[in-house]
């Protein structure tokens, strides 16, 4: 067995993906497995008794939303008794950011890989303020996400289609350019994103009265991409899974309560830890102590080269996050140490258009001690408060152990 070999094929995959996004569609007709009863979540396996505020009322809400639950008891009621099943959304090729929930009848993109043809989907990004993925349920809430799920989601599909679709591979790379790092900070991603849309959304059959809230929504919201690249880092990361012998990580996602990893040779079992606090800079009246366990599947983006990996691109971040900008590039230099490429489509300006640090080799991160970071939004404990602050925060080194042993087992090297 030749681990190096593996581990080039693995990377070599994940960076000639090229994602496009192709449409919009409902979950239940284009995600596998997907079913009425089924809710998908961020992170690894969670049961209700385990769950975190911010996850815990996003099951609320996307009951309440489904008309299953009307309120917090009876939507406890459905899950604690089995008739609601729980998954990850990375069980079913699908990612979403913070609690990540998502339910049969809502609306996702749909990226497709057109190199190795393989799909990802995520659901719509709601945009700051009371928010389902931060857990709120408020009538304003599920009112919101109904306009989402109908007249935004129907535009956006009727522009996709008559589009050849949205290379986001491309958009990336572009935005990095343009001081993006992919995940925390998305202002030029999401401006590249809207202007691609607006000449589309134009041509559709929507009134005009729509079509300019739908452009006002979009345009107003510096994460309306972020939902679709995490689809494209998934996408991009699922192409370099599953090849015998390889060490590469290729997912890395959590839940509020528990930090998950899979490995590219070790199929889909998962390596888990508690979850860390975010070391950042918080909003007005808010402390560490208001703070929820780090939650999301944003963290694709790092699996995949980008986010905090690419923190160089993004030295004004830091005013977000807290830190310096000496500091953003000191972050993405320290991930050259436990990566095994550059990326060929992601460059860094400010080192001299150096590719990302892309695929994490387990290995590296245990000999060297160096486990990977993460840029990353803080929800606030509480179901619906939202988001209090962003900052930086790492993995526990126990999944990347616990892993390495999983895999010395596994190909007989223990």
């Amino acid at each position: 067995m030749n681990i190096e070999q593996a581990n080039e094929t693995a990377v070599t995959r994940m960076m000639t993906a090229r994602p496009i996004l192709k449409g919009v569609a409902t979950a239940r007709e284009v995600i596998p497995g997907m079913r009425d009863n089924l809710l998908l979540h961020a992170g690894p396996p969670i049961t209700w008794e385990r769950a975190s505020g911010p996850m815990r009322g996003a099951i609320v809400g996307a009951l309440i939303l489904e008309g299953l639950a009307t309120d917090w008891e009876s939507a406890e009621k459905l899950v604690t008794s089995g008739q609601i099943d729980l998954e990850p959304c990375h069980e079913h090729d699908s990612v979403g950011p913070m609690a990540g929930v998502t339910s049969a009848s809502m609306k996702v993109y749909v990226i497709e890989n057109i190199t190795h043809d393989n799909k990802a989907y995520s659901n719509l990004n709601e945009g700051y303020g009371k928010v389902l993925r931060y857990g709120a349920y408020s009538e304003e809430v599920i009112a919101k996400l109904r306009w989402m799920n109908g007249s935004l989601a129907e535009v956006l599909a009727e522009a996709l289609a008559i589009s050849e679709g949205l290379d986001i591979r491309a958009l990336l790379a572009e935005s990095l350019h343009m001081g993006d790092e992919g995940h925390n900070r998305n202002k030029a991603g999401s401006i590249i994103y809207t202007t691609k849309l607006a000449p589309l959304i134009a041509k559709t059959s929507a009134s005009d009265e729509e079509k300019a809230k739908i452009l006002q929504f979009l345009g107003d919201n510096a994460l309306s991409v972020l939902n679709p690249v995490m689809a494209a880092c998934k996408a991009m990361a699922d192409a370099g899974h599953g090849i015998e012998g390889s060490t590469i990580m290729t997912t890395m996602a959590r839940n509020g309560t528990d930090l998950g990893i899979r490995v590219s040779g070790l199929g889909d079992q998962w390596f888990t830890g508690p979850v860390g606090q975010p070391d950042g800079l918080y909003f007005p009246g808010y402390t560490a102590d208001d703070a929820s366990g780090d939650i999301g599947d944003s963290t694709i983006t790092e699996t995949a080269g980008i986010g905090a990996f690419a923190m160089a691109a993004a030295p004004a971040i830091v005013t977000f996050i807290s830190g310096t900008p000496q500091d953003a590039l000191n972050a993405t230099l320290e991930m050259y140490e436990i990566t095994t490429a550059e990326h060929t489509a992601f460059t860094i300006p400010a080192l001299d258009f150096r590719g990302t640090p892309t695929g994490v080799d387990i290995r590296k991160v245990v000999e060297f001690g160096i486990t990977p970071r993460i840029n990353t939004g803080i929800a606030h404990k509480e179901a619906g408060v939202g988001q209090v602050g962003a900052g930086l925060v790492r993995p526990p080194m126990n999944v990347f152990e616990d892993a390495l042993v999983a895999f010395a087992v596994k190909y007989g090297l223990a």
